[in-house]
Protein backbone atom coordinates (compact mmCIF):
# COMPACT_ATOMS: atom_id res chain seq x y z
CA UNK A 1 0.00 0.00 0.00
CA UNK A 2 2.33 1.96 1.13
CA UNK A 3 4.48 1.34 -2.35
CA UNK A 4 1.25 2.47 -4.37
CA UNK A 5 0.93 5.74 -2.46
CA UNK A 6 4.63 6.93 -3.02
CA UNK A 7 3.51 5.93 -6.77
CA UNK A 8 0.69 8.01 -7.12
CA UNK A 9 2.49 10.94 -5.30
CA UNK A 10 5.48 11.01 -7.60
CA UNK A 11 7.82 9.91 -5.17
CA UNK A 12 10.63 6.95 -6.14
CA UNK A 13 10.61 4.30 -3.64
CA UNK A 14 13.66 2.95 -1.63
CA UNK A 15 15.64 -0.14 -3.55
CA UNK A 16 14.44 -3.32 -1.66
CA UNK A 17 17.53 -4.86 0.36
CA UNK A 18 19.79 -1.87 0.02
CA UNK A 19 21.92 -0.42 2.92
CA UNK A 20 19.93 2.68 4.81
CA UNK A 21 21.49 5.75 4.81
CA UNK A 22 22.74 7.33 7.72
CA UNK A 23 20.31 9.84 9.80
CA UNK A 24 20.46 13.35 8.08
CA UNK A 25 21.00 16.11 10.36
CA UNK A 26 18.03 18.32 10.70
CA UNK A 27 17.58 20.93 7.62
CA UNK A 28 19.40 24.36 8.34
CA UNK A 29 17.47 27.70 7.10
CA UNK A 30 19.47 29.72 4.69
CA UNK A 31 21.82 32.09 6.10
CA UNK A 32 19.61 35.23 4.81
CA UNK A 33 16.97 34.09 6.93
CA UNK A 34 16.36 35.18 10.72
CA UNK A 35 16.26 32.33 13.13
CA UNK A 36 12.54 32.03 14.84
CA UNK A 37 11.97 33.09 18.22
CA UNK A 38 10.85 30.25 20.28
CA UNK A 39 7.63 30.37 22.15
CA UNK A 40 8.67 27.73 24.78
CA UNK A 41 11.97 27.17 25.16
CA UNK A 42 13.69 23.32 24.75
CA UNK A 43 13.36 23.04 28.52
CA UNK A 44 9.94 24.27 28.96
CA UNK A 45 10.59 27.52 30.02
CA UNK A 46 8.27 29.81 28.20
CA UNK A 47 9.55 32.82 26.74
CA UNK A 48 7.46 35.85 27.64
CA UNK A 49 8.10 38.51 29.70
CA UNK A 50 5.22 40.95 30.73
CA UNK A 51 6.22 44.35 30.45
CA UNK A 52 4.16 47.25 31.39
CA UNK A 53 2.19 45.98 34.03
CA UNK A 54 0.42 48.54 35.81
CA UNK A 55 -1.64 46.79 38.44
CA UNK A 56 0.74 45.93 40.38
CA UNK A 57 -1.32 45.57 43.45
CA UNK A 58 -2.52 42.46 41.96
CA UNK A 59 0.47 40.78 43.27
CA UNK A 60 0.32 41.76 46.50
CA UNK A 61 -3.18 40.57 46.96
CA UNK A 62 -2.26 37.16 46.37
CA UNK A 63 0.97 37.38 48.20
CA UNK A 64 1.40 33.88 48.77
CA UNK A 65 1.79 33.24 45.35
CA UNK A 66 4.28 35.68 44.73
CA UNK A 67 6.49 34.48 47.35
CA UNK A 68 6.02 31.23 46.28
CA UNK A 69 7.02 32.32 42.76
CA UNK A 70 10.05 34.31 43.77
CA UNK A 71 13.40 33.16 42.74
CA UNK A 72 15.29 30.91 45.45
CA UNK A 73 17.69 34.27 46.65
CA UNK A 74 14.92 36.43 46.99
CA UNK A 75 12.67 34.19 48.46
CA UNK A 76 15.55 33.33 51.19
CA UNK A 77 16.19 37.22 51.21
CA UNK A 78 12.59 37.28 52.67
CA UNK A 79 12.22 34.87 54.90
CA UNK A 80 15.67 36.28 56.64
CA UNK A 81 14.08 39.39 56.54
CA UNK A 82 10.79 38.82 58.04
CA UNK A 83 12.18 36.80 60.79
CA UNK A 84 15.04 39.88 61.71
CA UNK A 85 12.32 42.45 61.18
CA UNK A 86 10.11 41.33 63.57
CA UNK A 87 13.05 40.60 66.19
CA UNK A 88 13.82 43.65 65.86
CA UNK A 89 10.70 45.30 65.75
CA UNK A 90 9.60 43.75 69.05
CA UNK A 91 13.07 44.18 70.52
CA UNK A 92 12.82 47.85 70.13
CA UNK A 93 9.29 48.15 71.75
CA UNK A 94 10.33 46.00 74.55
CA UNK A 95 13.43 48.59 74.96
CA UNK A 96 10.84 51.64 75.10
CA UNK A 97 9.04 49.95 77.39
CA UNK A 98 11.75 49.75 80.09
CA UNK A 99 13.08 52.99 79.16
CA UNK A 100 9.70 54.57 80.28
CA UNK A 101 8.93 53.02 83.00
CA UNK A 102 12.81 53.68 84.08
CA UNK A 103 14.45 49.97 84.49
CA UNK A 104 16.97 51.62 82.63
CA UNK A 105 17.90 53.71 85.41
CA UNK A 106 17.52 51.30 88.20
CA UNK A 107 19.77 48.35 87.34
CA UNK A 108 21.76 48.52 90.60
CA UNK A 109 18.77 49.25 92.44
CA UNK A 110 17.43 45.62 94.15
CA UNK A 111 14.12 47.16 95.52
CA UNK A 112 12.66 47.78 91.79
CA UNK A 113 10.52 46.14 90.28
CA UNK A 114 11.21 46.07 86.40
CA UNK A 115 9.02 44.92 83.46
CA UNK A 116 11.79 42.44 82.14
CA UNK A 117 14.43 41.11 84.52
CA UNK A 118 17.85 41.34 83.69
CA UNK A 119 16.91 43.87 80.73
CA UNK A 120 19.71 46.33 81.05
CA UNK A 121 20.00 47.92 77.69
CA UNK A 122 18.72 47.43 73.29
CA UNK A 123 20.56 44.17 72.90
CA UNK A 124 19.10 42.92 76.13
CA UNK A 125 15.76 43.57 74.85
CA UNK A 126 16.73 42.16 71.24
CA UNK A 127 17.89 39.03 72.79
CA UNK A 128 14.34 38.91 74.48
CA UNK A 129 12.44 39.29 71.73
CA UNK A 130 13.68 36.43 69.67
CA UNK A 131 13.50 34.44 72.92
CA UNK A 132 10.05 35.25 73.21
CA UNK A 133 9.12 34.30 69.44
CA UNK A 134 10.76 31.25 69.06
CA UNK A 135 9.97 30.24 72.31
CA UNK A 136 13.63 29.31 73.77
CA UNK A 137 13.02 30.79 77.26
CA UNK A 138 16.70 30.36 78.61
CA UNK A 139 15.22 31.19 82.05
CA UNK A 140 17.89 34.45 82.30
CA UNK A 141 15.42 37.57 80.89
CA UNK A 142 12.07 37.00 82.40
CA UNK A 143 8.94 39.54 82.39
CA UNK A 144 7.12 40.16 86.12
CA UNK A 145 3.65 40.68 87.15
CA UNK A 146 4.31 44.12 87.65
CA UNK A 147 3.98 45.11 84.15
CA UNK A 148 0.41 44.66 82.78
CA UNK A 149 1.38 46.65 79.39
CA UNK A 150 4.42 43.97 78.87
CA UNK A 151 1.98 41.22 79.72
CA UNK A 152 -0.20 42.59 76.95
CA UNK A 153 3.27 42.63 74.37
CA UNK A 154 4.14 39.29 75.32
CA UNK A 155 0.34 37.88 74.48
CA UNK A 156 0.84 39.78 71.28
CA UNK A 157 4.31 39.14 70.11
CA UNK A 158 3.61 35.06 70.77
CA UNK A 159 0.57 35.29 68.05
CA UNK A 160 2.01 37.53 65.66
CA UNK A 161 5.37 35.18 65.92
CA UNK A 162 3.31 32.47 65.50
CA UNK A 163 1.29 33.55 62.36
CA UNK A 164 4.69 34.43 60.98
CA UNK A 165 6.15 31.09 61.37
CA UNK A 166 3.08 29.10 59.88
CA UNK A 167 3.00 31.84 56.68
CA UNK A 168 6.86 31.51 56.17
CA UNK A 169 7.34 28.08 56.94
CA UNK A 170 4.59 27.40 54.92
CA UNK A 171 6.02 29.36 51.95
CA UNK A 172 9.25 27.20 52.39
CA UNK A 173 7.02 24.02 52.19
CA UNK A 174 5.42 24.77 49.23
CA UNK A 175 8.18 26.19 47.27
CA UNK A 176 10.70 22.97 48.40
CA UNK A 177 7.91 20.67 47.52
CA UNK A 178 7.10 21.75 44.06
CA UNK A 179 7.72 19.51 40.90
CA UNK A 180 9.52 21.36 38.74
CA UNK A 181 12.65 19.57 39.12
CA UNK A 182 10.15 16.46 38.44
CA UNK A 183 10.05 17.48 35.37
CA UNK A 184 13.47 17.05 34.21
CA UNK A 185 13.20 13.51 33.98
CA UNK A 186 10.18 13.07 31.77
CA UNK A 187 12.37 13.81 28.60
CA UNK A 188 11.25 14.68 24.86
CA UNK A 189 12.92 13.69 21.73
CA UNK A 190 14.93 16.47 20.39
CA UNK A 191 13.18 16.23 17.01
CA UNK A 192 9.79 15.17 15.68
CA UNK A 193 9.28 13.57 12.60
CA UNK A 194 6.75 12.63 9.72
CA UNK A 195 6.26 9.45 8.23
CA UNK A 196 3.49 6.79 7.22
CA UNK A 197 1.48 4.87 9.64
CA UNK A 198 -0.79 2.42 8.40
CA UNK A 199 -0.27 4.18 5.00
CA UNK A 200 -1.35 7.94 6.40
CA UNK A 201 1.22 10.54 7.07
CA UNK A 202 1.99 11.13 10.69
CA UNK A 203 3.66 14.13 13.10
CA UNK A 204 5.10 11.71 15.66
CA UNK A 205 7.90 12.39 18.62
CA UNK A 206 8.53 10.79 21.78
CA UNK A 207 8.26 11.21 25.40
CA UNK A 208 9.57 8.90 28.20
CA UNK A 209 10.21 9.10 31.72
CA UNK A 210 13.51 8.46 33.05
CA UNK A 211 12.69 7.10 36.94
CA UNK A 212 11.17 4.29 38.29
CA UNK A 213 8.52 6.33 39.88
CA UNK A 214 5.68 6.51 37.95
CA UNK A 215 3.21 9.78 36.78
CA UNK A 216 0.02 8.92 37.71
CA UNK A 217 -3.14 9.93 35.19
CA UNK A 218 -0.41 11.14 32.63
CA UNK A 219 -1.89 13.06 29.59
CA UNK A 220 -0.17 14.61 26.43
CA UNK A 221 -1.72 17.56 24.43
CA UNK A 222 -0.03 19.32 21.89
CA UNK A 223 -0.49 22.90 19.95
CA UNK A 224 1.02 24.60 16.80
CA UNK A 225 1.52 28.32 17.56
CA UNK A 226 1.54 30.00 14.28
CA UNK A 227 1.04 33.81 13.01
CA UNK A 228 -2.22 33.77 10.92
CA UNK A 229 -4.75 36.83 8.81
CA UNK A 230 -8.18 36.17 8.95
CA UNK A 231 -10.33 37.21 6.20
CA UNK A 232 -11.61 40.21 7.69
CA UNK A 233 -7.59 41.51 7.58
CA UNK A 234 -6.76 40.88 11.36
CA UNK A 235 -3.62 39.77 12.22
CA UNK A 236 -3.52 37.30 14.89
CA UNK A 237 0.22 36.31 16.40
CA UNK A 238 1.13 33.58 17.76
CA UNK A 239 -2.31 31.81 17.40
CA UNK A 240 -2.93 28.17 18.75
CA UNK A 241 -4.30 25.43 17.43
CA UNK A 242 -5.13 22.05 18.74
CA UNK A 243 -3.03 18.96 17.71
CA UNK A 244 -5.22 16.18 18.03
CA UNK A 245 -3.25 13.09 19.70
CA UNK A 246 -5.68 10.98 20.65
CA UNK A 247 -8.37 12.95 22.58
CA UNK A 248 -11.19 10.96 21.15
CA UNK A 249 -10.20 7.66 21.47
CA UNK A 250 -8.18 8.14 24.45
CA UNK A 251 -5.35 7.82 23.02
CA UNK A 252 -3.74 10.90 24.85
CA UNK A 253 -4.00 9.11 28.12
CA UNK A 254 -0.71 7.59 28.52
CA UNK A 255 0.71 4.53 30.91
CA UNK A 256 4.05 5.92 30.67
CA UNK A 257 6.56 3.26 32.14
CA UNK A 258 8.85 2.90 28.86
CA UNK A 259 8.81 5.55 26.06
CA UNK A 260 6.15 5.83 24.06
CA UNK A 261 6.00 7.34 20.81
CA UNK A 262 2.77 10.17 19.99
CA UNK A 263 1.10 10.27 16.88
CA UNK A 264 -1.08 12.82 15.34
CA UNK A 265 -2.52 11.84 12.05
CA UNK A 266 -2.88 14.47 9.47
CA UNK A 267 -6.80 14.07 8.39
CA UNK A 268 -8.76 16.61 6.80
CA UNK A 269 -8.81 18.42 10.24
CA UNK A 270 -5.01 18.42 10.62
CA UNK A 271 -3.63 22.32 10.10
CA UNK A 272 -0.86 20.28 8.17
CA UNK A 273 -3.46 18.79 5.77
CA UNK A 274 -2.13 20.58 3.04
CA UNK A 275 1.63 20.90 4.13
CA UNK A 276 4.12 18.62 1.71
CA UNK A 277 7.48 18.05 2.28
CA UNK A 278 8.72 21.15 0.28
CA UNK A 279 6.21 23.66 1.74
CA UNK A 280 7.16 22.14 5.58
CA UNK A 281 10.84 22.80 4.27
CA UNK A 282 10.11 26.73 4.24
CA UNK A 283 6.97 26.98 6.89
CA UNK A 284 7.36 29.18 9.91
CA UNK A 285 5.78 27.50 12.84
CA UNK A 286 6.17 26.41 16.43
CA UNK A 287 4.57 22.91 18.13
CA UNK A 288 4.14 23.22 21.82
CA UNK A 289 3.59 19.66 23.62
CA UNK A 290 2.70 19.45 27.18
CA UNK A 291 3.11 16.41 29.62
CA UNK A 292 0.64 16.34 32.41
CA UNK A 293 0.09 13.82 35.40
CA UNK A 294 0.64 13.42 39.47
CA UNK A 295 3.79 12.39 41.12
CA UNK A 296 3.59 8.96 42.39
CA UNK A 297 5.41 10.37 45.61
CA UNK A 298 3.90 12.62 46.25
CA UNK A 299 0.24 13.75 44.24
CA UNK A 300 0.78 16.71 42.79
CA UNK A 301 0.09 17.64 39.88
CA UNK A 302 3.69 17.83 37.33
CA UNK A 303 3.95 19.68 34.26
CA UNK A 304 6.75 18.88 31.63
CA UNK A 305 6.39 21.05 28.43
CA UNK A 306 8.96 21.62 24.97
CA UNK A 307 8.55 22.41 21.35
CA UNK A 308 9.65 21.86 17.65
CA UNK A 309 10.31 24.29 15.01
CA UNK A 310 9.73 23.66 11.50
CA UNK A 311 13.44 22.70 10.98
CA UNK A 312 13.02 20.47 13.66
CA UNK A 313 10.34 17.84 11.79
CA UNK A 314 12.30 16.00 9.67
CA UNK A 315 10.16 14.75 7.22
CA UNK A 316 10.61 10.74 5.97
CA UNK A 317 12.43 9.99 9.17
CA UNK A 318 11.17 7.09 12.10
CA UNK A 319 12.22 6.74 15.43
CA UNK A 320 14.49 3.53 16.41
CA UNK A 321 13.49 0.83 18.89
CA UNK A 322 14.27 1.42 22.29
CA UNK A 323 12.52 -2.26 23.80
CA UNK A 324 14.57 -5.43 24.18
CA UNK A 325 13.39 -7.98 25.96
CA UNK A 326 15.84 -9.93 28.56
CA UNK A 327 15.45 -12.37 30.99
CA UNK A 328 12.70 -11.96 32.89
CA UNK A 329 11.98 -8.23 32.24
CA UNK A 330 12.33 -5.47 29.59
CA UNK A 331 15.16 -3.14 29.32
CA UNK A 332 15.10 0.07 27.55
CA UNK A 333 18.12 1.83 26.20
CA UNK A 334 17.88 5.51 26.47
CA UNK A 335 21.12 6.12 24.34
CA UNK A 336 19.08 5.68 21.37
CA UNK A 337 16.01 8.19 23.04
CA UNK A 338 16.56 10.62 20.30
CA UNK A 339 18.18 8.52 17.46
CA UNK A 340 15.71 8.70 13.80
CA UNK A 341 16.48 6.67 10.94
CA UNK A 342 15.13 7.69 7.15
CA UNK A 343 12.36 5.46 5.85
CA UNK A 344 10.60 5.73 2.64
CA UNK A 345 7.69 8.27 3.00
CA UNK A 346 6.03 10.46 -0.21
CA UNK A 347 6.66 14.27 -0.69
CA UNK A 348 3.28 15.23 -1.23
CA UNK A 349 0.78 16.45 0.86
CA UNK A 350 -1.97 14.50 3.08
CA UNK A 351 -4.31 15.75 0.65
CA UNK A 352 -2.88 14.58 -1.89
CA UNK A 353 -2.23 11.15 -0.73
CA UNK A 354 -5.70 10.67 0.06
CA UNK A 355 -6.32 11.74 -3.36
CA UNK A 356 -3.98 8.83 -4.95
CA UNK A 357 -5.69 6.34 -2.69
CA UNK A 358 -8.88 7.27 -3.80
CA UNK A 359 -7.93 7.10 -6.97
CA UNK A 360 -6.90 3.78 -7.12
CA UNK A 361 -9.33 2.20 -5.15
CA UNK A 362 -12.05 3.67 -8.28
CA UNK A 363 -9.47 1.83 -10.59
CA UNK A 364 -9.82 -0.88 -8.64
CA UNK A 365 -13.37 -0.91 -8.29
CA UNK A 366 -14.17 -0.62 -12.54
CA UNK A 367 -11.72 -2.73 -13.11
CA UNK A 368 -12.63 -6.13 -11.04
CA UNK A 369 -16.05 -6.28 -12.57
CA UNK A 370 -14.92 -6.28 -15.92
CA UNK A 371 -12.51 -8.97 -15.79
CA UNK A 372 -15.16 -11.29 -13.87
CA UNK A 373 -17.75 -10.40 -17.27
CA UNK A 374 -15.25 -11.62 -19.73
CA UNK A 375 -15.13 -15.38 -18.96
CA UNK A 376 -19.37 -15.03 -19.32
CA UNK A 377 -19.76 -13.37 -22.28
CA UNK A 378 -16.89 -15.79 -23.98
CA UNK A 379 -19.07 -18.90 -22.18
CA UNK A 380 -22.20 -16.85 -24.11
CA UNK A 381 -20.67 -16.75 -27.69
CA UNK A 382 -19.18 -19.90 -27.71
CA UNK A 383 -22.98 -21.79 -27.55
CA UNK A 384 -23.95 -19.92 -29.66
CA UNK A 385 -27.60 -19.34 -27.62
CA UNK A 386 -27.90 -15.72 -28.45
CA UNK A 387 -28.75 -13.59 -31.39
CA UNK A 388 -26.00 -11.48 -31.99
CA UNK A 389 -28.23 -8.00 -32.96
CA UNK A 390 -29.80 -8.67 -29.15
CA UNK A 391 -28.18 -6.78 -26.63
CA UNK A 392 -26.36 -7.99 -24.10
CA UNK A 393 -26.15 -7.24 -20.58
CA UNK A 394 -22.40 -5.75 -19.11
CA UNK A 395 -21.41 -5.67 -15.96
CA UNK A 396 -25.59 -6.05 -14.85
CA UNK A 397 -26.02 -3.50 -17.22
CA UNK A 398 -28.81 -3.81 -19.97
CA UNK A 399 -27.33 -2.10 -23.49
CA UNK A 400 -29.06 0.53 -24.54
CA UNK A 401 -30.73 0.51 -28.22
CA UNK A 402 -28.31 3.25 -29.63
CA UNK A 403 -25.59 1.00 -28.42
CA UNK A 404 -26.98 -1.87 -30.82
Amino acid sequence: MAQDNAAFCGVPEGVPGEAKAPPVPPRRRGAGTRKRQRYVEKDGKCNVQHGNVRETYRYLTDIFTTLVDLKWRFSLLVFILAYAVTWLFFGLIWWFIAYCRGDLDHLEDHAWTPCVNNLNGFVSAFLFSIETETTIGYGHRVITDKCPEGIVLLLLQAILGSMVNAFMVGCMFVKISQPNKRAETLVFSSHAVVSLRDDRLCLMFRVGDLRDSHIVEASIRAKLIKSKQTQEGEFIPLDQTDLSVGFETGDDRLFLVSPLIISHEIDERSPFWDVSRHQLEKDDFEIVVILEGMVEATGMTCQARSSYLADEVLWGHRFTPLLSLEEGFYEVDYGGFHQTVPVPTPACSARQLAAAAARRDAHLYWSIPSRLDQPLEEAAAAEGGGDPDTPQESNGTLASPEAR
